[in-house]
This record gives structure tokens, sequence and C-alpha cells, in this order.
């Protein structure tokens, strides 16, 4: 529904500069009241986490950049600083400690993901690696009694080509100030099918990256505001100029309209000549807003 109240369809055929726009470009354009979906399905996968301590961090994360460039597409995983919370799930010697983490989710049969992840896996001296099958969805909600509703949350994000020998160093020294057992920082692959699009084919503009990263300072207690954001701004500060500029719009705050002009980096402009054609007013504006050409 566009915001004069009219219903399009966007698709292929109709509408086809809507339907590259809504792709990627947020709600930016109208309200989608139905979608149409390709799925595929998925039962079982071979997922759960593998923790090291954090002054292995350097030599994991070396690893990982490796890793994930060279991994099968039914195999991914993201890497993360953490602590580990104190639920049955973990090893009780482990609960609070500060760690850094490989989170693993494989499509492939039990076999070949142990296989394809083991030589990650066994990077360094592990603490715990327990991956193993789970249903899809369980994974899909498996941390969900750890975030429930009302919780205090602050984000910064950056996609990056790389993780620098230089970045490591910043994230390191971060990590070791994690401000709250709930905060953490994750960076996911961008890799795989992605990379057989060109950054235009699509409004999402950054294909030719490795990793999108999140930085997120999270707590119950609203009294802990300040040390959630000023960790997370400092956090995101020191690795910004290792970055490839623009974030997912998803991991951001009220940064201003450049960084919404980075996160669609040469795609903006076209962007926004759509966003003059279906919504010349800028009703939908509360996001990260596309402004009317």
């Amino acid at each position: 529904m566009l915001a004069d109240g009219r219903f399009v369809t966007a698709s292929a055929e109709e509408n086809q500069d809507l339907y590259w726009a809504v792709r990627g470009g947020g709600g930016n354009f109208g309200v989608v009241t139905s979608f149409l979906f390709r799925l595929h399905p998925v039962k079982m996968v071979s997922a759960g986490p593998t923790f090291w301590p954090l002054d292995q961090a350097p030599q994991v994360m070396r690893a990982y950049r490796e890793f994930i460039t060279q991994a099968p597409e039914d195999v991914s995983g993201f890497f993360a600083f953490l602590t580990v919370p104190p639920v049955p799930l973990f090893p009780a010697d482990l609960h609070g400690k500060k760690v850094c983490a490989v989170i693993w989710c494989s499509t492939a049969g039990p076999e070949k993901a142990d296989k394809a992840t083991k030589p990650m896996r066994t990077v360094g001296k592990p603490v715990l690696d327990h991956v193993g099958p789970v249903p899809f969805p369980a994974l899909q909600s498996l941390f969900d009694p750890l975030l429930p509703p009302g919780l205090q949350w602050y984000w910064r994000a950056d996609f990056f080509k790389d993780i620098s020998d230089a970045s490591i160093g910043p994230h390191l020294q971060y990590a070791e100030k994690l401000p709250t057992g709930l905060s953490q920082m994750h960076a996911y692959p961008i890799n795989g099918a992605v990379h057989r699009l060109a950054n235009a084919d699509t409004a999402f503009s950054y294909r030719d990256c490795l990793l999108a990263g999140v930085i997120v300072g999270i707590d119950p207690d609203p009294k802990n505001k300040e040390k959630l954001t000023q960790w997370t701004k400092d956090y995101f500060d020191a690795l910004h100029q290792y970055s490839a500029g623009g974030a997912y719009v998803n991991f951001m705050m009220e940064e201003g309209q450049e960084r919404v002009k980075a996160s669609f980096r040469d795609n903006y402009d076209r962007l926004a000549a759509i966003k003059k054609r279906y919504d010349p007013t800028n009703f939908f504006r509360v996001n990260q807003n596309i402004r009317p050409a």
C-alpha cells in the first residue's frame, strides 16, 4: 500500500523499479501487505558454538578470515565476542567469562559439516566446542530466553571487506571491556550466493564485502544506559576507519543522513528517485530515511 492509499504489485513484471527498491531499501516506499517467497526446505542443521579464551582472539580472527572465504556455501558461522551466559547449556566454570566465538550453522549433512568446520574448530585451544544436529526452528529461537522484550539496546554497525591485522587490536581492546553480560559484537559473513550478483542488481550495495559487523550494548537496567552507549560508540569509532563505510540499516541508530547515504552507497540516488515517484511527500520517514530526490 502506497502513501496515497493505492495498492500496487511490485514484481519482475509490474512496477519493476519499486520491486528493485523494496528488496533492501527498507520501509521507505510503502506497507507490504503480502509476500510471495521462493522457499528452500530445511529441517535439521548442524549448529552450535565454539568458544576460545580472549587471549586467543588474534589467532582465531586471522584463521576465521581465511576459513570463511573458502568455506562451502552450505557451511557458515559468524564470529562473536560475548560473555558466556550463566545457563545450563554451558559448563558452570565458563559462566561469566568473556570469550571469542564462532556460532555455527550448516545445512550440509552432519559428516560434511563436521569435516568442513573441523579446521576452524581446532584452531588454538577451544574451551568449548559443541556442534551437533539441531532442528532449524529451535536454532532460530535458541537465545530468546536470554533476550526478552524490554531490554536496553544501543547499536552501531559497519560493513567490512576483511578483518585487517590493524583492526584486531581495537577489537580485542573493546572485547575485554564488554560493559554488561549481554553486550556483544557479531560479524556476519556476506559471501557465497550474495557475491554472485552485482552491487547494483538490488538495493543492497555491499555484495563485495566479507562481513556485516554489529556492536551492541545490552542490559535490563536503564541506569546502565550511558555505559552501554559509550562503549558501543567508542568501539565503533575505533573500528570505523577499517570499514567499507556503510552499515546494515537494521543495526543503525539515528546517525544522520550521511550515514544513511553511505549505507546504500552508489544505489542511493536511484532509490531517492524511486522514492520521489512512489512517496513524494516522504510520508514513510520513521526509518533510515531515503529522501525524495
